[in-house]
């Protein structure tokens, strides 16, 4: 998700603005979650009081998603992607498969948070192929160790700023 700490997670306004919202959501629904836990707390019996358990598993569960969006939001860079004709974070690139050119695919590299605002796949710039293409430009072929260790190639066909 992140690409590096100093170097942040790269988000749309659009996503920014989603996330901070649900963030929002998750900090005002506290007390509700607290009120809940009091009140299975005093159904009886906490070893068996599988209402409770659920509930503080809930709980658990909301306040890691706020601390992961804190983060994320504390660390992100918004905006429009860059300008430049090399492939960074918030560039579409389209690459075709070493050994055949019919087989294409179209992607955005970039955070996996903007995922519900396009169609399109995201892929970090911490995955193999991802890393990999960041500074290259269209035209290039580039090569990449699989997670499975087999040595790939793509050749970058398209580039485009995204537009989210």
């Amino acid at each position: 998700m992140a690409t590096d700490s100093n170097q942040g997670t790269w988000l749309t306004q659009e996503a920014y603005d989603r996330l901070k919202g649900d963030l929002d959501e998750l900090i005002a629904n506290r007390p509700l979650m607290a009120a809940e836990i009091n009140a299975r707390r005093e159904e009886g019996d906490l070893k068996e009081n599988g209402g409770y358990h659920a509930a503080k598993e809930e709980q658990g569960k909301q306040e890691g998603r706020i601390r992961q969006l804190e983060d994320l939001l504390r660390h992100a860079k918004v905006g429009e992607a860059g300008s430049s004709d090399e492939i960074q974070i918030g560039t579409v690139v389209t690459v075709a498969f070493d050994g055949d050119p019919s087989d294409t695919e179209k992607f955005l590299l970039g955070s996996r948070e903007i995922g519900a605002t396009t169609d399109l796949t995201v892929y970090s710039p911490d995955s193999a192929l991802g890393a990999a293409l960041l500074g290259h430009k269209e035209g290039d072929t580039v090569s990449y160790a699989a997670p499975n260790g087999a040595e790939l190639s793509v050749k970058i066909v398209g580039t485009e700023l995204f537009e989210g």
